[in-house]
């Protein structure tokens, strides 16, 4: 059986090896859907990896309570789910909800995050790309939110304050150096009284672009036409690692209460935060792993023709075969070797290409790819079962030659 299958492997090799090019092209089209599978898993990992670490940094004591529910924000561990809920639905999480989890027990402290749909102006220029964000002086400790200049928002200073990011200072009023300068959001003044320091990084567990945000205050926020405020996240840390668990079951039952037992949120810690949620992100992701899924379609059909060639050219040597006492499993399993050999060898070229366009897509990323033993493990997977299912049928073609026929063949 062993000398069986070596000779069915050296088979393959010199029936590729005869036919370069075409085993090549075939290869390729295998490869190229490999490489995109490679691509979504390494750049959607090296993005989770990074929110992650910082995650960490924090002290691993945070959690983030989000509107939706638990089973919606599964989807997020899936790459070829894009979310389907309304995208202009008020956000289930309330300023009542906000004060339930500050009541918690191990809740040190509470965070809201509201973001406002306005644009900012400075100086009569309006600024791109810029977001408003309303919370509470508690959320510079949760984040750990590191100054520049000035000061973070705080209870005793004039409610129509603003902290603002690096760039934002620096495309507003042209300096680094912008306290006491006066901006504009929704006709409302707000005074500058702090500057963040440049992060570099729009990918975080908030996702806020902080180099370009306005931070202001909720009590703000209200006089912005925001009577009724929309939290879209609430960020909780406990007073101690160890007591993290106890308060996302404490407030997991305050919440469902308040909520009148409708499970219209998640409480989430540890590597659930760091799943993207960007509906952005969903949409690239859902739309690359069509073009992968095409591809992969592509490059098992050029399988199976290959496969198909491959057995109407060797015909006559089925058939040689067959006389000398091979049965059909044994002619069968020659020609599924050889779609293996074609499917793998796609699968290596697709995981090395696939991880060289990552590194280079990630030249215009803020953070790099991640390398780990499942994607390879995936691309391997994903080879291995294109050469198996479109190499049944050429096999099984092959196997039902009948020897005679197969030896009046002269090509």
């Amino acid at each position: 059986m062993r000398f069986l299958l070596i000779n069915h492997v050296e088979n393959a090799r010199q029936s590729l090896r005869s036919n370069r090019t075409r085993s090549s092209l075939t290869m390729l089209g295998v490869a190229i859907g490999v490489a995109t599978i490679v691509i979504i898993l390494a750049l959607s990992a090296g993005a989770s990896k990074v929110v992650g670490d910082q995650v960490d940094a924090l002290g691993g004591n945070i959690a983030v309570i989000r509107p939706g529910s638990s089973s919606q924000n599964e989807k997020l561990t899936n790459l070829t789910n894009i979310k389907s809920e309304p995208q202009f639905s008020a956000s289930s999480l309330t300023e009542y909800d906000l004060g339930i989890v500050r009541s918690i027990a191990h809740v040190e402290q509470a965070a809201p995050i509201m973001i406002i749909g306005s644009v900012i102006k400075a100086n009569d220029v309006s600024v791109k790309d810029s977001v408003v964000l309303a919370t509470t002086p508690e959320f510079a400790s949760i984040s750990n939110l590191a100054l520049s200049d000035g000061q973070f928002l705080d209870a005793n200073v004039n409610p129509n304050t603003a902290v603002i990011g690096m760039q934002l200072s620096i495309n507003a009023f042209g300096t680094e150096q912008s306290i006491g300068k006066v901006l504009t959001v929704r006709d409302q003044k707000f005074t500058v009284i702090g500057v963040l320091r440049q992060m570099n990084n729009p990918i975080n567990y908030n996702q806020v672009d902080f180099d370009n945000a306005a931070i202001i205050n909720t009590s703000s926020a209200k006089n912005l036409g925001q009577a009724t405020p929309q939290i879209q996240q609430i960020d909780i840390r406990s007073d101690s690692v160890a007591n993290l668990s106890q308060a996302i079951i404490d407030i997991n039952k305050a919440l469902l209460i308040s909520h009148k037992s409708e499970n219209d949120f998640s409480v989430l810690s540890g590597d659930e935060i760091s799943q993207p949620t960007s509906q952005l992100f969903f949409a690239i992701a859902g739309a690359t792993t069509a073009v992968a899924a095409i591809s992969l379609l592509v490059g098992g059909i050029g399988i199976m023709n290959i496969m198909l060639v491959n057995v109407a050219e060797r015909t006559r040597e089925i058939g040689i075969r067959k006389a000398l006492g091979a049965n059909n499993s044994d002619i069968a399993s020659q020609f599924i070797i050889e779609s293996l050999a074609i499917g793998l060898g796609g699968g290596v070229a697709g995981y090395l290409l696939g991880y060289v366009a990552a590194f280079t897509i990630s030249h215009f990323l803020t953070f790099d790819p991640v390398i780990t033993w499942q994607i390879a493990a995936t691309a391997l997977f994903i080879s291995l079962v294109m050469g198996t299912i479109f190499g049944i049928y050429p096999a099984v073609r092959a196997a039902r030659k009948d020897p005679i026929d197969s030896l009046r063949e002269y090509n």
